[in-house]
């Protein structure tokens, strides 16, 4: 009789509040003047691949009624016309325990070198080299081309390496991002910044990556295309002369659960929705910083 009860009480019980997550970080913005791409935003996830090829992380096994810290990191701003200016490395996103790397800022000439970040930063004119990302979360950013027209390298994407830039033909392409499942539908996350190129040449700029990076500019002037927001893309790498850098993409955060649990956000910070998927909810924070809750 109580093993019967004891039984029933088993199969009624809630299934465990085991969080799957997509953490991506702001991607990082391009450099000024044939400047190299940003490097998207680092790319953690438990579904399907998580950046650089890195062995999938474990889902979190969470407490009911816990604060656990959601941020959505933020864009990088691409490098300024006015001068020889790298752009900015993308802000980290954060989910529990966690973080994801905010992508590296792109180059460009006089000393201003790229950023390591999640994904890193493309090399701007002339022969400088891309920079580093981060293990299980980016590849690196390209190498600007060695000689003749300026040409910058592509930013690191989560899913492959940022092209160099080639002489005399174009600046190098943005790293491609990373496919997931998790929200429910196969998306692209994490594409590198394409670098930029000299106007008059009749070279071309380096294209975006995959999953939200934004193309270099090639006229005189240009600036880069801004990564995408809410998939961590570098922004692309500006055109000669007073060309800007484009902007990076903000970050995104998506976690996946058990649909007997519902989810808060006490004290507020944070911009959300939560759809059902069979027996799963999936929230997306697509802005802010707060703490989330489940009950």
């Amino acid at each position: 009789m109580i093993g019967n009860i004891l039984a029933g009480l088993s199969a009624n019980a809630p299934a465990a509040l085991t969080v799957d997550y997509l953490v991506v970080a702001g991607g990082g913005g391009g450099g000024s003047r044939w400047g190299g791409g940003g490097g998207a935003g680092g790319l953690r996830c438990t579904v399907d691949a998580t950046g650089r090829g890195g062995s999938l992380p474990s889902a979190l096994a969470l407490s009911v009624s816990t604060n656990y810290t959601v941020t959505v990191g933020g864009p990088g701003s691409g490098g300024a016309g006015t001068g020889y200016n790298g752009g900015t490395q993308g802000s980290n996103s954060v989910f529990s325990t966690v973080t994801s790397t905010g992508g590296g800022g792109g180059g460009t000439g006089t000393g201003q070198t790229p950023d390591t970040g999640g994904c890193g930063g493309g090399g701007g004119f002339i022969n400088q080299s891309g920079a580093a990302g981060t293990t299980n979360e980016g590849y690196d950013g390209g190498n600007a081309a060695t000689s003749g027209a300026y040409l910058g390298g592509g930013g690191g994407g989560a899913g492959s390496n940022g092209s160099n830039g080639t002489n005399n033909t174009s600046g190098g392409a943005g790293g491609n991002g990373v496919t997931t499942t998790i929200n429910g539908s196969s998306t692209v996350y994490g594409g590198g910044g394409g670098g930029g190129a000299e106007a008059g040449q009749g070279d071309s700029a380096g294209a975006g990556g995959t999953g939200g990076g934004g193309a270099g500019s090639n006229t005189t002037g240009g600036t880069g295309n801004s990564g995408d927001n809410n998939k961590g893309g570098g922004g692309g790498g500006g055109g000669n002369d007073s060309g800007a850098g484009g902007n990076g993409g903000s970050g995104i955060v998506i976690l996946r659960y058990p649909n007997n649990y519902t989810i808060s956000n006490p004290g507020g910070g944070l911009t959300f929705s939560t759809t059902t998927s069979g027996s799963n909810k999936i929230t997306t924070f697509t802005a802010g910083t707060g703490n989330v809750s489940w009950s």
